[in-house]
C-alpha cells in the first residue's frame, strides 16, 4: 500500500463477520461494497466496508 491508504474492513451484510482486510485512498468520500464469498455463511454475499 502507498503512504496516503488507509485499511478498512469488508464486513458480511449477512453475518456481521468481519472477513476482508483492503486498502483505501485516506481521502475517499465512497464507502467500498463487493460481493464476496463469506466462508462463514458458505456463500457469496454483499460486504460493506466498516472502519477497524
Amino acid at each position: 500500500m502507498k503512504n496516503k491508504d488507509r485499511h478498512v474492513f469488508l464486513e458480511c451484510t449477512e453475518c456481521k463477520n468481519r472477513n476482508y482486510a483492503v486498502g483505501k485512498k485516506q481521502r475517499a468520500e465512497y464507502k467500498i461494497e463487493k460481493k464476496k464469498f463469506c466462508p462463514f455463511c458458505g456463500k457469496h454475499t454483499p460486504h460493506k466496508e466498516k472502519k477497524l
